[in-house]
């Protein structure tokens, strides 16, 4: 469990850096440079995408070479460089440029990273592998978004200088990682190069990756949760304190959850997950009174901490070890796929029909996918 903990605490430190910036952009966005929220969910979709889409060519280059390590390294410094883009933004064409770097490395070392985590376990600690990390990835967001907070109420909403003091965790998270043991290098002959075929993959592997991109095209970006919240009347500081409640909770449920698939399965948890997900959603659709944001987004910080870390066990209790990066960053690529629609049709129905008509949307497809992974798994 040593590279799981080493690995923790590395992203502990990069979402502290990340989640003190990342709820604010949004704000950023639409109160000082005046962009719209469709321009915030072409920026979110295309840097999010961007990320998805480069896992499962990290990952493949991961299972060629057999080594996880230094993609891994690559992906946490260039997230780096791209929060310096924020600190220097003065127009959303820099943010723009901040966030795709940002993201340019989440898609470059997610894949081996957690190829990494699988390779350090067996199957009947994988889930709780996951969980822990997933546990400390987000007591590093809540740590992020409480100096969020604290700085942007203490400099009167001074959000370069939150963006400046966001750079220092970043680097030290770099540095944790250098102190991860690479696993065994695998083989790299011609002959045990990594095959990616639709026809060889298992059969449950199939119907979860097809189910994976149909929720995905309902799953917009979270700044929409946001922004949702601004617009029933929360202030930016408030704002920040919702995000902080979904991401405690989420580290509540993170580690319980993936013990909890050691033991009676993946299936249930991940199910469940997207039930939640999709009546989430449909309360954010319909909801009146702005107090009970407070309860939705405790709700998807429970969704949340059912699926993710549950989903990356899945897959890798079902990859053949020498493939086992690729279809780690397949399925992250086929999220992609869907996200990039996903973000732009949220901002397309919030301003041409309403802000509901999004959040019904996302709902609709959460409920669809729950349905369908309860079949194909």
């Amino acid at each position: 469990m040593f590279n799981v903990i080493i690995l923790g605490i590395v992203s502990l430190l990069t979402d502290i850096s990340t989640e003190m910036v990342y709820p604010l952009v949004p704000l950023y966005l639409t109160a000082k440079l005046g962009a719209s929220p469709a321009i915030v969910g072409l920026i979110e979709g295309v840097a999010e995408s961007t990320a998805s889409l480069l896992r499962v060519f990290s990952g493949y280059i991961s299972d060629l070479v057999g080594r996880r390590k230094p993609l891994a390294i690559l992906g946490y410094g260039s997230s780096t460089i791209g929060k310096i883009f924020l600190y220097l933004s003065n127009s959303w064409g820099l943010v723009f440029i901040g966030r795709w770097i940002d993201r340019f490395g989440k898609g470059i070392r997610t894949a081996p990273r957690d190829a990494l985590i699988a390779d350090s376990t067996d199957s009947t600690r994988r889930g709780s592998a996951f969980g822990l990390h997933r546990a400390m990835d987000t007591l590093g967001a809540a740590t992020g978004v409480l100096l969020a907070y604290y700085f942007l109420t203490r400099f009167s909403g001074d959000y370069s200088r939150v963006f400046l003091y966001s750079l220092i965790p970043a680097f030290l998270g770099v540095a944790a990682l250098l102190f991860v043991r690479e696993t065994k290098k695998l083989k790299s002959s011609d002959a045990s190069k990594p095959v990616l075929k639709w026809s060889l993959l298992d059969r449950r592997l199939k119907g979860f990756l097809i189910v994976t991109l149909i929720f995905t095209l309902g799953n917009s970006s979270n700044q929409f949760l946001l922004l949702r919240a601004k617009d029933m009347g929360f202030n930016d500081t408030t704002v920040l304190l919702l995000y902080l409640a979904y991401n405690i909770v989420y580290m509540i449920f993170a580690y319980p959850a993936g013990r909890l698939s050691d033991r009676i399965g993946r299936k249930r948890l991940i199910v469940t997950g997207y039930l939640f997900y999709g009546l989430v959603y449909l309360g954010f659709a319909i909801v009146g009174n702005a107090s009970y944001l407070w309860l939705l987004f405790g709700l998807y910080g429970i969704y949340i901490g059912l699926t993710e870390g549950v989903q990356k066990a899945l897959i890798s209790d079902i990859a053949p070890v020498e493939t086992r990066a690729t279809l780690i960053g397949l399925h992250a690529t086929l999220e992609g796929i869907g996200l990039l629609p996903a973000s732009f049709i949220a901002g397309l129905l919030w301003n041409t029909v309403s802000a509901s008509a999004a959040f019904y949307f996302g709902g609709a497809m959460g409920i669809i996918a729950a349905v369908g992974m309860l079949l194909v798994l």
